[in-house]
């Protein structure tokens, strides 16, 4: 018999401070060669920061730089910029 009330894993939004179930929310990784990208699958190695699916969040990080300390990397304009593509729906692999 299948497990009714599976555990919804959550994470915090490094900008809201808000918990949310992982799907709500988008991951920027910086793997061990310092590189950052947006993670849509979740699952890829490195240092992961969580931001809230909104455009309103992604522009207070930006100005904030708060994924810049979350990730100890310097994130450039395009990962902003793909963060906000992905929220408004268009998918960028």
């Amino acid at each position: 018999m299948p497990n009714k009330n599976k555990k919804v894993p959550l994470r915090k939004c490094v900008i809201t401070q808000e918990m949310k179930p992982k799907k709500e929310l988008i991951r920027i990784v910086r793997n061990k060669d310092g590189e950052v990208f947006v993670d849509q699958t979740g699952k890829k190695n490195g240092r992961g920061a969580y931001v809230s699916r909104d455009t309103a969040v992604v522009e207070k990080a930006q100005k904030s730089k708060a994924l810049d300390r979350h990730l100890n990397a310097n994130i450039q304009e395009s990962i902003y910029e793909e963060l906000k593509l992905v929220i408004e729906g268009k998918n960028i692999e």
